[in-house]
This record gives structure tokens, C-alpha cells and sequence, in this order.
């Protein structure tokens, strides 16, 4: 933690998306615009979840809702921080809240991975075992399951983060991004750089081809079982929302593979910016639109929700 000259870094500067005014202006609207409307869809999807007793009580639904949370969780990671640097520039972070968030955000992103292979399990177990899956994905299995995926995505990058923390820092604490990075940190250390690099290579391409491989696993075989059906109505239906699951996988998957997996994938920094925005804010906005508010069953329970809220306002105004 300190520098060639002897004094510790205590803290870093993001420099975000540049100093021009009126860029940080749009980019301040349009992002606030973005995560408030993100923050409604999926504080939505709980809700309707969570209010309706037919849709709480289903496998899929409680994954989707718990994968709600986590994208708010996983949003609200790095946009809010973007969000005032955009207004007060420099971007200062203190040297541990920036580990905090590489942290955070490594670990949530991990979540995701986790919750991907569950839904796609979920998938799988209807669709090519639809006799057992009622007792197989009970909603207790579905709640433990849930619980699996939130402890391993946060033991991930314990070891990796703390490796980095411990590292010594020289020269320049200008980071060129608007959010703690482990690439862009990890060049501002001072050599010997120890296992760190290693450490957090060798999670990020376990724990990202490990899921990849499950899901894609996962949903060929249960391409494979629909082809091979004879209910043409069903199959369809089951395509439908195979094709938005799969949608969600090559967004989120296709965007942190080219981003940490391809060599030189981090090399220039506007695309990297580019590419770090999209599946950190724009992913989030995307999946409860491609997962949930396009669903049928969720549209009828959000039906009848706001028409459950619309005859409690009758009531009260009358009364």
C-alpha cells in the first residue's frame, strides 16, 4: 500500500467518462433515468412474486424473484458511485472501498453465474424429467438452492481480492474507468505482484467456464428433448422461454468473456468502459424485461395485483 516516495495510497481517482460538462451531464441523466427505471422493474418482480400465492409457491418464480434481488443488489454496486462522480468529479474512493467493490461486484456477477446454472437446472428437470420434477424442485429444494448460490458466489474471490489488497502501490492512483477494476488496480502495483494475478485468473476462468459449461450443457439437452416431441403446442411454448433464457445467458456471459477471458479484451479503455457499462447497468435493466415482464403468468399476477390495490383505493375513498 505505499508508494516509491514512502507515503501510503489512501485513496484513488476514477476518471469516469472524461471532464466535459455536457458529456457528464447526459451520461448523469441518462444513467439515473436508467437505474431508476431498473430499480422499478425489478422491486416489481419481488413484489408480484411475492404478493401472489400462486406464482410464490412455483420453482421458477422464486428464482426469478430472488435473481430480482440480486440485480438490485448488483447494480446499486457500481451505478450509484457512477452516479456522483458524474456530478462531483474527481472520482475519489478510498483504497478499501475500492477493494470493497471489486469485491462486491466480482462476487454478485458470481452469483449471477450460479444463478444462470440454477435456472437452466430448473429448465432442464421440467422439460426432461417433468414426472419428478415437483418433488425434485419442492419449494424448500428451491429455497436451499437459492441459499447454495449466494454463499458460493461470495467464497469466490475472498481469496483473490484479499491477495490484492495486500499488494504495494507506487507510482500514479489514477485509475482510467469509472468503477474499481481488477485489471486496471492491479497495473498501478508494484512488482512482485506474488500470486494475486494468478489467483483471481484462475477464479474468474473456473467459476465462468465451469457455469458456461453447465448451461450450455443444460439447455442442448433440453433442445435436443423438445425436438423430439410430439406436442407441437408445448414445444413451442417451451422454446418461447428457452429463447429468452438463452438470451440472458449470451448477453451477460458473451459480455464478461470478451471482457476478462479474451486477451487484450481490456486493452482500450473506451471500449472496455463500454463493455463494463453494459453488463453492469444495461444487463440489469434488460433481464427483468427478457425474464419476467414479458411472461404471461407474471402479467396476469401483476393483473391482479393492481386491480387488488385499485379496489382497497375504492374502498377507502368511498368509506
Amino acid at each position: 500500500m505505499e508508494r516509491a516516495n514512502g507515503t501510503t495510497v489512501e485513496e484513488f481517482i476514477l476518471l469516469g467518462f472524461g471532464a466535459e460538462k455536457q458529456k457528464r451531464f447526459f451520461f448523469l441523466i441518462s444513467f439515473t433515468i436508467l437505474y431508476i427505471i431498473t430499480l422499478a422493474e425489478n422491486i416489481t418482480i419481488i413484489t408480484v412474486v411475492f404478493l401472489d400465492a400462486h406464482l410464490a409457491h412455483l420453482p421458477m418464480y422464486i428464482l426469478l424473484s430472488n435473481f430480482s434481488w440480486l440485480e438490485l443488489c448488483y447494480v446499486s454496486t457500481t451505478v450509484p458511485r457512477m452516479l456522483c462522480d458524474l456530478v462531483s468529479p474527481p472520482g475519489l474512493i478510498s483504497f478499501h472501498a475500492c477493494f470493497l467493490q471489486i469485491y462486491m461486484l466480482f462476487s454478485l456477477g458470481n452469483t449471477e453465474f450460479f444463478f444462470l446454472s440454477a435456472m437452466a437446472l430448473d429448465r432442464y428437470l421440467a422439460i426432461c424429467h417433468p414426472l419428478h420434477y415437483s418433488q425434485i424442485m419442492s419449494p424448500n429444494s428451491c429455497y436451499s438452492l437459492v441459499a447454495i448460490c449466494w454463499v458460493l458466489g461470495f467464497l469466490g474471490y475472498v481469496v483473490p481480492v484479499i491477495l490484492m489488497s495486500k499488494l504495494s502501490f507506487c507510482g500514479s492512483n489514477i485509475i482510467d474507468h469509472f468503477l474499481c477494476d481488477p485489471v486496471p488496480v492491479l497495473s498501478l502495483a508494484c512488482p512482485p505482484l506474488g500470486n494475486a494475478p494468478l489467483m483471481f485468473q484462475v477464479s474468474m476462468e473456473s467459476l465462468f467456464l465451469g457455469n458456461v459449461f453447465f448451461v450450455v450443457l443444460s439447455y442442448s439437452i433440453v433442445i435436443f428433448t423438445l425436438m423430439k416431441s410430439s406436442n407441437q403446442g408445448s414445444r413451442q411454448k417451451a422454446f418461447s422461454t428457452i429463447s429468452m433464457h438463452l438470451l440472458v445467458v449470451t448477453l451477460f456471459y458473451g459480455t464478461v468473456g470478451a471482457m476478462y477471458l479474451i486477451p487484450g479484451g481490456e486493452s482500450q479503455s473506451a471500449i472496455t468502459k463500454a463493455v463494463t457499462l453494459f453488463y453492469t447497468a444495461v444487463t440489469p435493466f434488460l433481464n427483468p424485461l427478457i425474464y419476467s415482464l414479458r411472461n404471461d403468468q407474471v402479467k396476469k399476477a401483476l393483473g391482479r395485483l393492481l386491480r387488488r390495490m385499485l379496489r382497497l383505493l375504492t374502498t377507502k375513498v368511498m368509506a
